[in-house]
């Protein structure tokens, strides 16, 4: 911040998503990266020059404020099939902090990452941390688990295992680099030409054994998970998240929703064709979007209608050019499309994601005491969620930061 250190933002109208409803006319005091006060615009400069003459205040132009927007499922060092690879762990190191400057100017605050090479996920996460590079908060899974030839092995991240006590040391190996929550591969997926997303790629006794270490250290599993069979198995073994859900029927969204389990729909994988091709995508990947697209669309909306516990997750970079947007606001877009409310949908990127994350404490509503992660837009988002196309203002830790252009590419 310039000046003081401290900020009021005036002239804006605060969401509360929580209880989906706007105030007009709020100020916002900002101390110490810290929401020290909000409350009637006059009231709150009064008491902020009171206690700093020289308070820094930004009008924000009658603009709609929420919280920063939460990606709980990315990847800041993905590259497509098509895109020339990096030519080192340094050149891919270089990307992803560069990603990450752009994903706070998309207005994503808070990235959860499920899968990285090299362990630069740590060391970008723990920069950021202590604030020698800007960008958002990381909670990452480090590299993901799977069974020999699983999805992500070969040149993907994941680390390839078989047995229980093989799965049981890489959950231990993760957690002792310094992983936030492990991810696990229970099928295939999009991105491997020898495996299919429909078939199930790891054994119930695997599963288990990687449960028990993860919540042994107070760690949550998830799983990148196609077939309902699967799922339902690893819901058995104290599975904690689904990531994808291609392939949902009703019987495992009872279960799913009786568990409390957690689903990121990542609804933008499957949702075009455009993204792919101006990756350089191969027609097998195209050939398995489509054959994916119509149930994973069904049976998220039969979780939303079911009241499933859901996270907004892009598995694309939080800025990616989406259908003229970014992929984290065609996600909220999709989600609104599939049967949420636009609050439901905006939930699930700030309050309910922050809840997954374990943040609540910290981000995701605009109250008294917690961090200064704050987007604003210029028209409301509850009454239409595609107003969240305009960003107009990001401030990430009590720091302005630039805008995005609408719907930038990555690099």
């Amino acid at each position: 911040m310039t000046g003081s250190g401290t900020t009021v933002l005036t002239n804006c109208s605060v969401i509360d998503v929580a209880a989906e409803k706007a105030t007009a006319d709020r100020g916002v005091w900002i101390a110490h990266r810290r929401l020290r006060e909000i409350g009637p615009a006059d009231d709150v400069l009064a008491d902020a020059l009171a206690d700093d003459p020289g308070v820094n205040v930004i009008d924000l132009d009658g603009a709609f404020l929420l919280p920063g927007l939460m990606n709980m499922h990315t990847h800041l060092g993905l590259t497509y099939t098509g895109s020339e690879p990096d030519r080192s762990p340094a050149a891919r190191a270089l990307r992803m902090a560069a990603n990450a400057l752009w994903s706070v100017r998309a207005g994503v605050t808070t990235i959860r990452l499920l899968g990285e090479h090299d362990g630069t996920d740590f060391d970008l996460r723990d920069a950021i941390r202590m604030g020698r590079h800007r960008g958002p908060t990381i909670i990452t899974a480090g590299r993901p688990l799977c069974c020999t030839g699983g999805h992500g092995s070969g040149n993907g991240p994941s680390l390839e295992l078989d047995g229980p006590a093989e799965f049981a040391r890489g959950a231990r190996t993760q957690i002792a680099l310094g992983a936030d929550l492990i991810k696990i591969c229970i099928s295939g997926g999009i991105g491997g030409i020898h495996e299919s997303i429909f078939h199930s790629q790891m054994l119930p006794e695997e599963v288990t054994a990687v449960v028990t270490v993860a919540h042994g250290w107070n760690r949550l599993v998830t799983a990148h998970a196609g077939p309902a069979a699967a799922i339902d198995e690893a819901l058995d073994c104290g599975l904690d998240g689904v990531e994808h859900g291609y392939a949902l029927d009703d019987a495992v969204i009872a279960k799913m929703v009786a568990l409390g389990t957690w689903l990121v729909p990542t609804l933008a994988v499957t949702s075009g064709e455009e993204f792919y091709k101006r990756h350089g995508a191969p027609s097998w990947i195209l050939d398995k979007v489509r054959q994916a697209a119509e149930a994973h669309a069904a049976g998220i909306r039969a979780a939303i209608r079911a009241g499933a516990r859901i996270a907004l997750g892009t598995d694309m970079l939080p800025f990616e050019e989406l259908d003229g947007t970014t992929a984290t606001v065609r996600e909220l877009e999709l989600l609104v499309e599939a049967g949420l409310t636009p609050g439901a949908a905006l939930r699930s990127a700030t309050c309910v994601a922050a809840e997954y994350a374990g943040l609540a404490h910290d981000v995701g509503t605009i109250e008294a005491g917690k961090r200064a992660d704050l987007i604003a837009v210029a028209l409301n988002p509850l009454v239409n969620i595609s107003h969240m196309r305009e960003l107009t203002f990001v401030m990430k830790d009590g720091e302005p930061n630039t805008p995005a252009p609408e719907g930038t590419r990555s690099q």
